[in-house]
């Protein structure tokens, strides 16, 4: 199996250059284009907010900066785009409407990757993650520091629809890495589990993995982060957002513990 584009979305900010080095490092093994995608705050959505309150001039002035404010992130984003130099780098800059050309472009692509801030919650993209990864739902990767895809993966497995996806989808990954590890709780809840079963699913495809099981109880996330340590693993793949994103947003779950950590870098898909 292999991958043909990988997709990067892009803001205009200091961490353009760092997504595009990610998208890179995941987009080169493959000889798999990488899509550098300049994603604005759209005008459109802007709009509604202002209403027929807002007095002509301040509207138009208004509309004016958030078009300038646009201009100079693309500037930035194409400017980011420039100083990366593989050779399948390829930019676009979307316009009104932007959610639509995110979501239209990443149903065309394989693999959309996003470094560790708006998964947090934090910068221009945050909604964007959220719109890949729980609307669209397109396989994410959340690229940190220790990002190497021909080490360990590390893949977290409890038998339910969004980690049968992630565990599927991230065949053509497993098929670089050094070493696969399946790890499993099986205490975590009622649902028949046996790795064994995604263990053969794997060897039929030429993957060999290894088999770690979580004897204890208590918090899933922290038990597959300190598991990933253990196994020295670069990247953990999971299924995000198992429960509704409004139970996800109160109660946390294990996608929040995941995303919020200082641990190896996700493939999560939901």
């Amino acid at each position: 199996m292999s991958w043909a584009r990988i997709m990067a979305p892009l803001s205009g900010g200091q961490e353009d250059a760092d997504a595009l080095a990610a998208g890179v490092s995941l987009a080169e093994p493959f000889g798999a284009e990488l899509l550098g995608v300049y994603t604005p705050a759209d005008v459109a959505d802007v709009m509604p907010w202002m209403g027929d309150s807002f007095m002509g001039g301040v509207q138009a002035t208004a509309l004016e900066s958030l078009k300038e404010a646009a201009e100079i992130g693309e500037a930035h984003a194409r400017e980011a785009a420039g100083r990366c130099t593989y050779g399948k780098l390829r930019f676009l800059s979307l316009q009104t409407p932007v959610w639509a050309g995110l979501s239209a472009e990443s149903r065309l692509s394989d693999v959309v990757v996003f470094t560790d801030g708006p998964p947090r919650g934090r910068g221009a993209l945050a909604e964007s993650f959220q719109q890949m990864v729980a609307d669209e739902q397109r396989p994410v990767l959340v690229a940190r520091r220790n990002l190497r895809i021909d080490g360990c993966i590390m893949v977290a497995w409890e038998g339910g629809k969004e980690a049968s996806r992630a565990a599927r989808l991230a065949l053509p990954l497993l098929e670089k890495a050094a070493r696969v590890v399946i790890v499993s709780a099986p205490k975590s809840g009622a649902r028949n589990i046996d790795p064994a079963r995604l263990q053969d699913y794997y060897r039929q495809r030429g993957v060999a993995a290894e088999i770690e099981l979580l004897t204890g109880g208590g918090d899933v996330g922290h038990a597959l982060l300190d598991a990933a340590s253990r196994a020295g693993a670069s990247i953990l793949v999971a299924g995000a957002f198992g429960h509704t994103r409004l139970q996800e947003f109160i109660f946390g779950g294990t996608t929040r513990t995941l995303l919020n950590s200082e641990g190896p870098s996700l493939f999560l898909s939901h």
